[in-house]
């Protein structure tokens, strides 16, 4: 297979010639020996290098985590190793171009910390993939705001960041090739003790093994894989996901063999999906690693299905403060604290401060952006709530379940398959990818009654696919990096009186059947047996309150483009002050979500004006420490 896909990798390019050609004429000096040594072959070296290091990569970090659904890219590995490569670009450009393997590897190890120190030691599958999410949203937030503010010095790191085996010489290969052996070496020496480990740390320290030595060791190998893979090719995810578990279903067994198969599965599914993405679009790259996420997203899926499947259903509480503070004390505070900052808002403008708000900039511009914010936040607050309701899980929201993502995607294949399409008809596309998503989601949870784990994993899976098809729709409509980065972050920027009349409008009509399951979310909080024991009808409830959900995320997506955050945080600072009945708490959520987003607004706008920061980015770098903070303190 291998062998059969690199003909073909090497036929591939600008430059036509057939396999009989390359056959005959590689071995004599001339144009296709040219093409063939200079750009293509490297090409073909560094796939197959990069794919074998991130499935070696993870098959290590399974076996550590004891989590089917572990890799550098669901444990937020390639996003930190990225996060440091463009730091490094803006602010340290020499030491950049000197040391780019020990600039991803601190970003590498900082994330893997991260992981571990706020997943517990018991590394449970689920937890671990939120966090290794959360952490990749938080640096991916960090990289898109640093791309937006230093767009000269990063913009041809945009099509590096999604993942690309595009090689212009024998440096990158020179260069990663004798680390990735030598880490690979190393895996093999210690795949003997992993055989070990696997039955159990008490079993393998009963029989004298240095248990902490060989975690130890393979962590520093697995990370080690990984961020060469980034400094040279840029965050290629799903490859170590995919690759160890089609292993394992071939019934390889022992760590040594495994390892050695994964390499080779490694390097025939990434260089595969760089033939795939060529394509799909002959002369024109498509960034590899979207094209490893758009076939793995489908294989995550799967992975998530089984892994929730296997896993006990969870009862949750969700918890709330035991002294709530009455909905008469906190309701006028929060409406006070709104007016303080709405006022602020539409005063100040980075630059000069004006009370004049009849004024035709401030009355057209400024007062439509507060109000719109305003409204979308609490769209947003709303959603947070019932999605968490749904499923009993503080972690829950529409940019975790692919609500969000996929609304994303959705208005960027509108873009792609109607280029002259006037920009007002993108909330279409958004709604056709939040209810492929949805529907995605119905089909997969139904028999299983929705079980919160299984909707929450597969929710991960879906942004993945989400954000994958966004970043290839993207480079196929060639659209300007910097417009496309500010949509997909999130932005409230140019909002109209029209754009007020349909936010409210929107609300007015989802907030009445939101408040009227409230109820019937205070009953699920005992727990599904509970609840039918109660007369509830308990995968009815979860369908209608999804449909809520959705449409009011959705309705948001459509406005003001991908904001995530404010349907975690809201809810959350809710329940610590009204406690988790979902009346109360959908009420002061709402309020908060509404403050939330207008401050981010208002931060984005200000902090260095006259440039605008997309209020997304504020939100997410606002709201994932806080979210980190509680996914520590969550038993």
């Amino acid at each position: 297979m291998l062998i059969l896909l690199s003909f073909i990798h090497l036929t591939q390019g600008q430059a036509e010639y057939s396999i009989t050609e390359l056959v005959n004429e590689v071995w004599y000096e001339g144009r296709i020996q040219d093409i063939v040594l200079s750009m293509r072959l490297p090409r073909l070296v560094i796939g197959i290098l990069a794919g074998g290091a991130l499935a070696v990569s993870g098959a290590a970090l399974q076996t550590l985590t004891k989590n089917p659904l572990a890799a550098p890219g669901t444990l937020g590995i390639n996003a930190g190793a990225f996060f440091f490569v463009i730091i490094s670009a803006i602010f340290f450009p020499s030491f950049l171009g000197n040391l780019p393997f020990l600039t991803a590897l601190l970003g590498a190890i900082l994330s893997s910390v991260m992981v571990v120190a706020l997943s517990g030691r018991q590394m449970e599958p689920v937890r671990v993939a939120l966090t290794g999410m959360i952490i990749s949203l938080l640096f991916a937030s960090m990289t898109g705001t640093l791309q937006l503010l230093f767009e000269n010095k990063t913009n041809g790191l945009f099509l590096w960041g999604s993942g690309t085996l595009v090689q212009l010489n024998w440096d990158g290969v020179s260069f990663a090739a004798p680390m990735i052996i030598i880490a690979f070496v190393g895996m093999l020496i210690i795949a003997k003790p992993l055989d070990t480990l696997s039955l159990g740390e008490d079993v393998a320290s009963s029989l004298g093994q240095n248990v902490s030595a060989i975690k130890l060791s393979t962590w520093a190998l697995a990370i080690t894989l990984a961020a060469v893979t980034v400094s040279v090719v840029g965050p290629i995810g799903f490859i170590g996901l995919m690759a160890p578990h089609i292993v394992r279903m071939l019934g390889i067994k022992g760590h040594l063999m495994i390892f050695v198969h994964s390499f080779l599965w490694g390097g025939i599914m990434l260089v595969a999906a760089d033939v795939l993405g060529r394509l799909i679009q002959p002369g024109q790259e498509v960034p590899v690693g979207a094209m490893t996420a758009l076939i793995g997203a489908p294989w995550l899926l799967y992975l998530a299905w089984r892994t929730a499947k296997s896993m006990k259903r969870s009862d949750r509480q969700m918890g709330g403060t035991t002294t709530p503070i009455k909905l008469t004390v906190i309701i006028p505070i929060m409406i006070i604290l709104i007016a303080l900052t709405s006022i602020l808002a539409l005063s100040y403008n980075g630059q000069a401060w004006t009370i004049e708000w009849l004024n035709p900039v401030v009355w057209n511009f400024r007062i439509p952006r507060v109000l719109t914010s305003f409204l979308v936040g609490m769209m947003l607050a709303v959603t947070g709530v019932l999605l968490q309701g749904v499923l009993r899980n503080p972690l829950a929201d529409a940019s975790v379940i692919g609500i969000t993502s996929m609304g994303g995607a959705g208005a960027m294949l509108l873009l792609v398959m109607f280029p002259a399409i006037p920009p007002a008809y993108m909330p279409l596309g958004a709604v056709f990818g939040a209810i492929t998503a949805l529907l995605i989601i119905l089909t997969t949870a139904w028999k299983n009654q929705f079980q919160p784990m299984l909707v929450a994993l597969m929710g991960i899976a879906i942004t993945a696919f989400g954000s994958a098809a966004t970043q290839v729709f993207v480079v196929k409509a060639q659209l300007a990096v910097s417009s496309a980065l500010v949509w997909l972050s999130g932005s409230t920027y140019g909002m109209g009186w029209n754009d007020v009349q349909y936010s409210f409008f929107l609300f007015l009509i989802f907030i009445g059947p939101a408040i009227y399951m409230t109820r019937k979310l205070d009953t699920l909080t005992f727990g599904d047996d509970v609840a039918a024991g109660l007369g509830l009808s308990v995968r009815s409830a979860r369908v209608w309150a999804l449909l809520i959900g959705v449409a009011l995320s959705t309705a948001a997506v459509s406005l003001v483009g991908t904001i995530g955050f404010i349907g975690l945080v809201a809810p959350h600072i809710a329940r610590r002050l009204v406690g988790f009945r979902h009346l109360p708490l959908i009420l002061v959520s709402s309020l908060l979500g509404g403050l939330l987003l207008v401050t981010a607004d208002f931060i984005g706008r200000v902090i260095i004006a006259p440039q605008d920061i997309p209020s997304g980015l504020v939100v997410a770098l606002i709201g994932t420490p806080y979210l980190l903070y509680l996914l520590r303190k969550m038993k």
